[in-house]
This record gives C-alpha cells, sequence and structure tokens, in this order.
C-alpha cells in the first residue's frame, strides 16, 4: 500500500514538473535597457522587463519607472520626496514607439532562465502589477527602475546571481552620476545635484549597488551567472537610436561665475555713483538670495523625507541667515559687524579646505565663494558706501 502511494506521489510530481516545463516553453523574458533622453529625469536611461508568451500572442513590457505627471499633489510630493513610483504594464510595441520618438536606443537581453523560473518570475510580475502592490516611494540610489529589475530577477532565481566585477574601482555615487552628465555636458545640472544633494552620494559603491543605473543593470546582468550558466543567454540591439551629445558650451557655472566676480570688482572700485548704486543692488541680490538658498537646503535636509539632501556641506556657504543680514548690509551696529566678520573667515576657512571635506563640492562654485567672502570682509570693514 505504501508503495503504490509512494508512486502516485513520485507521478504526480513528476506529471507537474512537466506541465510547468512545457508551459514554461512558451514564455521568454528579457531587459530592455534603453539609453539616455533630453530630459534630466532620463540622462541615465532606463529599464524594464519585457515578457513574451506564445500562447496568448502577448508582448508586454513590465515597467517601473511610471508615475503620474497628472497628479494634482504631483509637485508637492516631488518637492517632500513622497512621490509614488508604480509598475506599469504596456504593450511591447507601444514601448519602443515611445523610445523611437525620442530617437533613444533599445537593447535587449533575453535572460536565460530554466521553465520554472520563467512562470515564478512571471507571476511575480504580476502580483506586483495588481493595484494594492503597484506603488513604490522611489529612491534615486536604492529603488528605483533598475533596482526593482535587480531584485525581482535575484529574488526568483534557483540559486540568486553570482554578479562579476563590474566596476572600475572605488567610486562614489557621485562619481557614477557624473558620468553621464559630463558626456551630456549637463554642467549646470550638476551644479544643481551637487548643491541639492548632500554626503551621501560620497559612499562607496559596492558591486551589486552599481546597478540602481541602467548601464550598469546591463553590465550586471552581461556578467551574472543563473547557477552554472550565464543569465543572459542572447542579445540585440532593438532600435540602434540616434543619441548625440550636446556641443560642449562655454558658459559653464565656472566661466560665468568668474565673470560676474570680475563684473563686481570693476563696479566696486570705480567712482561712478550709478555704478555704486547697481553694486548696493547686486550685494543686495547676492546675500538675499544666497540666504533664500540656504533655508531651501535646511527644507531640502528637515522637511521632507529626501535621504540624499542630508549633511550638505553646501550650508556653509549657502548661509540662511544671509536673508536677513540682506537688509542691513550698511549697518554700523557692532552684532551686524561680527556677523560679517564671522561670515568672512567662514569663507575663507572653506575655500582652505575646499578639497577636504567630506563633500565634493563644485568646483564651479569658487568664483561665488571668493565674492561672499570679499564683500562680507568689505561689510565687515564698513567700506561699502564708499564704493568699496
Amino acid at each position: 500500500m505504501l508503495k503504490k502511494i509512494g508512486f502516485i506521489i513520485i507521478t504526480v510530481f513528476f506529471s507537474l514538473t512537466g506541465f510547468s516545463q512545457q508551459d514554461s516553453s512558451h514564455v521568454r523574458i528579457s531587459i530592455l535597457t534603453c539609453g539616455s533622453g533630453e530630459d534630466l529625469y532620463s540622462t541615465w536611461g532606463h529599464s524594464a522587463i519585457r515578457v513574451t508568451d506564445t500562447t496568448t500572442h502577448s508582448d508586454r513590457v513590465y515597467n517601473y519607472g511610471t508615475f503620474d505627471f497628472y497628479d494634482p499633489d504631483f509637485y508637492i510630493n516631488f518637492i517632500k520626496g513622497k512621490l509614488l513610483y508604480y509598475l506599469g504594464v504596456e504593450s511591447y510595441m507601444g514601448f519602443v514607439d515611445s523610445y523611437r520618438l525620442e530617437q533613444r536606443r533599445i537593447i535587449e537581453q533575453e535572460l536565460n532562465l530554466t521553465g520554472e523560473e520563467k512562470l515564478r518570475l512571471l507571476y511575480a510580475l504580476k502580483e506586483n502589477a495588481k493595484e494594492e502592490n503597484k506603488f513604490y516611494r522611489y529612491d534615486f540610489l536604492f529603488d528605483n527602475c533598475a533596482t526593482r529589475v535587480r531584485d525581482i530577477i535575484r529574488i526568483n532565481t534557483d540559486s540568486g546571481l553570482a554578479v562579476s566585477n563590474i566596476l572600475p574601482g572605488k567610486v562614489t555615487f557621485r562619481q557614477m552620476i557624473y558620468h553621464d552628465l559630463n558626456l551630456n555636458h549637463s554642467y549646470w545640472s550638476k551644479l544643481g545635484i551637487d548643491i541639492l544633494l548632500g554626503s551621501g552620494l560620497e559612499k562607496i559603491v559596492l558591486n551589486e549597488q552599481s546597478m540602481f543605473l541602467p548601464e550598469y543593470l546591463y553590465k550586471g546582468f552581461d556578467s551574472s551567472l543563473n547557477g552554472n550558466k550565464k543569465l543572459v543567454g542572447k542579445k540585440s540591439v532593438i532600435y540602434a537610436g540616434n543619441e548625440t551629445q550636446p556641443p560642449a558650451s562655454l558658459f559653464t557655472p565656472f566661466v560665468v561665475f568668474t565673470f560676474l566676480l570680475l563684473v563686481w570688482i570693476l563696479f566696486s572700485v570705480s567712482k561712478s555713483k550709478a555704478l555704486a548704486v547697481i553694486v548696493r543692488v547686486l550685494d543686495f541680490l547676492l546675500f538675499f538670495v544666497t540666504g533664500l538658498l540656504g533655508i531651501l537646503l535646511i527644507f531640502m535636509w528637515t522637511g521632507t523625507d529626501h535621504q540624499l539632501c542630508r549633511n550638505n556641506f553646501n550650508l556653509m556657504w549657502a548661509i540662511p541667515f544671509h536673508a536677513i543680514a540682506a537688509f542691513s548690509l550698511i549697518s554700523k551696529k557692532q552684532w551686524l559687524k561680527k556677523y560679517w566678520l564671522a561670515s568672512a573667515i567662514l569663507y575663507g576657512i572653506l575655500l582652505l579646505s575646499w578639497f577636504f571635506l567630506p563633500q565634493h563640492l563644485n568646483t564651479g562654485l569658487l568664483p561665488m565663494v571668493i565674492l561672499l567672502g570679499w564683500r562680507s570682509w568689505v561689510f565687515y570693514r564698513g567700506k561699502a558706501s564708499k564704493n568699496s
């Protein structure tokens, strides 16, 4: 009797396994890696999962990079760091057409998975796409369209992923982000990122962490093993694209701010009363705007969920109190003179320690910091009203 029961169990097991493998032979799963776009959010490309099922004649793309731009709370949630992304499902041809329209390349990597792994992965994708499961809190470094693809594939493979070293050496998150920004000559976007994002970007990137960028997700999968076989079976170019880097501009932040510094100096040494008035207005705007920027950095640090905006050393030059002090630039009150002296000393210390801080500060800001330090010293000495 026990032998008969055992035989039935074994027969059912192999029948189910065979059925599963037979079903899975009709499923093809691949990774789509897309090139960079013109908008800042698309600078680093995009990743998605393509699932083709010949039995149902379906060809769908599972896209973790979807968000609702028309949500009335979109901007508020974006600023607060509460913007929800979600797993969207669309037709393959619709996905490809949208990237062709932007002339962005699409490369496909077919995954070398067993039938059971394909079915398990497909089931996980369908579960993730359900209304109650599809939303997630986006994090640029640790939870985005690329990391979600990496994680769902790793979880649903029998042996996990063995990723070879894909990094050129010890690099920080900031250095990795810089690569595409430099290729596109996006110097002003780079400046904005360097001002808003704090010292968290200076962390050394671990091998699998580098796959937060679609390009490195592609490299990581291409070098990965699933058990004793390569994860990627076949690669093909779906659309070659026509991505051309914009020409380099002479108007980089360093050049523009250096020009402003020189203009300030020329206007300040002039004996023209009209230029003296202009300098006073410029001084007010310089410190008032700098103070407002400091207030913004404090808000992004303490009032939002943006983890990368914390511990921001840009507050050493974007001093929030400048927004108030700007209204009393030529005051002779002793406490204000001490304030400007402390400000000038702080800027001097910042310039001396610029390249030794725990956070990389954008070198394009150096002329502005020199300007802020110089004008602070002028107000301490009380010479601003005498054409400096």
